[in-house]
């Protein structure tokens, strides 16, 4: 990768060091977790491993690294559920709370661990009298109810991996995965609630095992919505009549610490989706350290909520398997943040005194877009780390986060990590780290995380892709069917390396600053502009609250930059107003970097999680069709800006 031509981070000087007071308290408050790592990263890991988790019996060998395979805490056994809940309630804990659950409704479920215990161990039971053994797959296709991961760890206990389709997905989306996985048994619900409304997903179901998905005996639905679903006999069995019978006697098996745990897929922009293969043991250790540790977690006495969805991996690891690890009280919630009104977050927040919040930039610009008038309505004094995941943050939001919902003292931890590393990677550590806005900062203890150029060779100051150089306790274990793509996929394009898909640059103190996907780098005449840099320079104008880059094919340039932004409150759209923002990116970045067009729009094309679709968005630049629309959140959306778009091309 060519040095990036665009350095919108150069004259970032805002610097902010951790609060005395933070560190005193801090589970990490000093380099010693680094120094311990860089010395000698197996044994650190390992020490891990043993003080964080629960072994039935002790691994004797802590890595065995056949690149690109990695098995970690070989000859170890242990059980992802038992660790996760037996050994809390055993220690006497059984009535913390594990999770406050809000329903978009206003309905409210609170569940201890030792009531969580009983739920697992009875549907664990279910799935065995269902057929299912150790070694089988499941599909779970669920909205945010607490049945989700109630079935995530009774799969657990038993060895039956689990593979969670996200609840937003198609029909052809649940077959694609259960035909790949051979998954005998799909766990869905009648509908859960989205916008004031009853979203179906049993119908979905239906549909999928109407065209394919053979390989499924069996369909377990909860009745979360009463919206009377088609009941097929035979097939189709209510998740409370499989209940009301089953015995809370359901024994954690001992796993070995490499036994597949979950197959999660991840969308390719072309094939088929790739099943990312999580194990036990590394997997475990890997999410309980960070989740522990990145958000100074204090199990006794800390609200944390990560409002995310357990359809992507961010809920498994840090709403599923990192925080009941861990014995900590978590939130969980069902909807969205604006229903029944724009503080929904906030309110819960308050209520429940959250001390750590995590969620996505995507939201953090949409609370902008918003205004503080939803915040300042509700006391969010009791947080005390703040996080962010899914993209790079550009520093404008960083500090409307750090400012009006930090109050100016909170500790940010950006988190970068993917699908495939199960856990963090690199993220601020909150009692060590000085971090700037927009920069993710350095590797957690224990990863080494490297940039090379095009070659190969490592970058120490300047753009480019980002690499993790040693094996790490959560990777990835393949992908499920297919080893051939997963070497050709992660390991083939700098041997000896993981090539994450992203690049990344290193400031002069050594500062990573993620830039996103390298196919999201514009080749504008020679010059390689990363669209985030653009996104945070259009969102650097005082009336643009969202902004969204794509590279449009342009004769002259190869690509040409096209801009898609939301305003601010009352300011309307313009040609003026078009023209002054495009100008301003080119003050902010040089001329090289102007956007050719700043389309002005209502919203922007979100998937039910809150990514952007910017595939999207690059097929309505070149006019191409496009395709399938129906994991957006608004399809309606995309006309509207098609409809925009071609009012530009007419001026």
């Amino acid at each position: 990768m060519a040095e990036p031509a665009i350095e919108v981070y150069e004259d970032e000087q805002r610097t902010f060091p951790p609060d005395p007071a933070f560190v005193a308290q801090a589970n990490s408050g000093d380099r010693s977790l680094f120094d311990e790592a860089a010395a000698d990263r197996e044994a650190f890991w390992a020490r891990q491993a043993r003080e964080l988790i629960t072994w039935d019996t002790d691994f004797h060998t802590t890595l065995e690294w056949n690149l690109p395979d990695a098995k970690w805490f070989l000859g170890g056994e242990l059980n992802v559920a038992a660790n996760c809940l037996d050994r809390h309630v055993a220690a006497g804990k059984g009535d913390k709370v594990a999770y406050h659950w809000e329903g978009e409704p206003g309905d409210q479920i609170t569940i201890t661990y030792a009531e969580l215990l009983d739920e697992v161990c009875k549907f664990a039971n279910v799935l065995k009298d269902l057929g299912l053994e150790k070694g089988d797959r499941v599909a779970i296709y669920m909205p945010m109810i607490l049945e989700l991961p109630i079935a995530m760890l009774a799969c657990a206990r038993l060895g039956v991996a689990h593979s969670v389709i996200f609840g937003g997905f198609s029909a052809d989306a649940i077959v694609d995965r259960c035909e790949d996985a051979e998954a005998k048994l799909i766990i869905t619900a009648d509908a859960g609630y989205r916008r004031g409304a009853a979203a179906r997903l049993k119908p979905t179901v239906d549909t999928a095992l109407t065209t394919g998905a053979a390989s499924v005996e069996n369909v377990v639905v909860v009745n979360r919505c009463d919206t009377a679903p088609e009941m097929t006999e035979g097939r189709d069995h209510w998740w409370h009549e499989l209940m009301a019978d089953a015995s809370t006697d359901c024994p954690a098996e001992p796993m070995d610490a490499e036994q597949l745990l979950y197959l999660l897929y991840t969308s390719g922009t072309t094939a088929k989706p790739k099943g990312i293969m999580h194990t036990t043991g590394g997997y475990l250790t890997q999410v309980a350290f960070s989740h522990k540790y990145v958000f100074d977690l204090k199990p006794e006495t800390d609200i944390y909520w990560c409002a995310a969805d357990i359809g992507w991996v961010t809920g498994h690891s840090y709403i599923v398997y990192g925080p009941l690890a861990n014995g900590c009280t978590s939130v969980m919630y069902e909807g969205t943040p604006d229903t029944p009104d724009k503080d929904r977050l906030w309110d819960i927040a308050a209520r429940y005194g959250v001390t750590q919040l995590y969620t996505a930039p995507t939201a953090i610009r949409m609370f902008m877009k918003w205004g503080t008038e939803y915040v300042e309505r509700h006391d969010l004094s009791k947080l005390r780390v703040l996080g962010t995941v899914g993209e790079p943050i550009n520093p404008e939001a960083w500090m409307w986060y750090h400012t009006h919902i930090g109050g100016e003292s909170t500790p940010i931890v950006d988190t970068w990590w993917q699908t495939e590393t199960g856990g963090h990677m690199i993220t601020p550590l909150p009692g060590v780290t000085t971090t700037k806005p927009g920069s993710a900062t350095h590797a957690i203890p224990g990863v080494v995380a490297e940039l090379v150029d095009d070659e190969g060779n490592t970058v120490t100051e300047g753009g480019g892709y980002l690499t993790i150089a040693e094996p790490w306790p959560s990777m990835l274990r393949g992908i499920w069917g297919n080893p051939e793509r997963f070497r050709e996929t992660y390991w083939s394009r700098f041997p000896g390396r993981y090539f994450a898909g992203d690049g990344a640059k290193l400031d002069s103190d050594g500062y990573l600053w993620l830039l996103g996907r390298v196919d999201d780098v514009m080749n504008v005449s020679g010059h390689r502009i990363s669209t985030t840099e653009v996104e945070s320079a259009l969102v650097d104008h005082p009336a643009v609250a969202e902004a969204a880059v794509v590279g449009g094919t342009d004769d002259v340039t190869g690509q040409a930059i096209i801009g898609y932004v939301i305003l601010r409150g009352t300011h309307e759209a313009s040609d003026e107003l078009g023209n002054e923002i495009r100008e301003h990116v080119g003050v902010k970045l040089g001329k090289i970097a102007r956007p050719k067009t700043v389309i002005i729009v209502p919203d922007l094309p979100k998937t039910r999680s809150g990514k952007i679709m910017r595939r999207l968005l690059r097929d309505v630049a070149d006019g191409r069709s496009l395709g399938d629309t129906t994991t957006l959140a608004d399809p309606g959306v995309v006309a509207e800006i098609q409809s925009r778009a071609a009012e530009g091309d007419e001026d």
